[in-house]
């Protein structure tokens, strides 16, 4: 009897959390997938456009918390696959944007599995689009930095360079670390006066952006309660966000040459 042949697992980047931000090829996987795989930040919505055949398996990670351990996950995909059934990996944002999909990717091709990608919306396009904050813009920034925030050894990294004049710095996880972050960057010689703009839940219906300066940051993320997940937008271009300014002074902020919305 012959064995069966291995079937393809999907890497699919669900996006920022909005269904309407799908890309059409992963709606169509997760409507045929008969096993979903997801984490814990895709929203309802989403998952609701599987068949209503398919297993839906959690993999949800929170802070120091992971319902199954990066490895169980790399060897539950192959097992799936293994056993010949239509998988689908979903991913908040993009898979190879902090999804750990690179990992996913190695261990299938170790084990003989085909893997394809399919790239999502990164929370921090999603989230900066929605608070109507550009990445880049031509007298602010020429450049963006992805970075993650939780990382151990925050004050052994060398920040210096990553933020600054015609720089963005976009920090993932940070939350949790946020007054370290804000010491690190002025340690490392960012202005302390430099805009800052938090973008908390992207893209869906309670998102919140926050804007601030550098010094202020991690008693703004404590003063308003801000939770994960949510991003740090280091930079000139935080001027530009659609916000509620939390730091008296704001106004004062003249180098972008925008206006404020107080």
């Amino acid at each position: 009897m012959a064995e069966t042949a291995p079937a393809t697992v999907h890497l699919v980047g669900a996006g920022p959390g909005d269904p309407e931000l799908l890309t059409l090829r992963a709606a169509r996987l997760i409507g045929e997938a008969e096993v979903i795989v997801h984490d814990g930040l895709v929203s309802a919505e989403i998952l609701a456009l599987a068949s209503a055949n398919a297993e839906l398996i959690s993999v949800a990670k929170q802070r120091s918390r992971h319902s199954l351990p990066q490895d169980g996950i790399n060897a539950l995909l192959v097992e799936l696959a293994l056993a010949g059934r239509a998988v689908v990996r979903l991913k908040g944002g993009d898979p190879f944007i902090f999804g750990r999909g690179g990992e996913e990717m190695e261990a299938c091709r170790a084990a003989g599995v085909p893997v394809e990608i399919v790239p999502g919306i990164s929370a921090a396009m999603g989230s900066a689009a929605q608070a109507q904050l550009p990445l880049t813009h031509r007298n602010a920034a020429s450049a963006v930095t992805f970075v993650a925030g939780q990382c151990k050894g925050l004050t052994d990294q060398d920040w210096s360079g990553l933020a600054g004049a015609g720089r963005t710095l976009v920090i993932y996880m940070g939350v949790a670390t946020a007054a370290d972050i804000a010491d690190k960057l002025i340690a490392d010689g960012v202005s302390p006066g430099i805009p800052v703009a938090v973008l908390e839940n992207g893209t869906r219906a309670d998102m919140r952006t926050l804007r601030t300066l550098l010094a202020d940051l991690g008693d703004m993320v404590a003063r308003e309660k801000v939770k994960s997940p949510a991003l740090i937008v280091v930079g000139d271009v935080a001027a530009h966000a659609l916000a509620q300014d939390v730091l008296a002074g704001w106004a004062a902020q003249e180098f972008i040459g925008v206006e404020t919305d107080k």
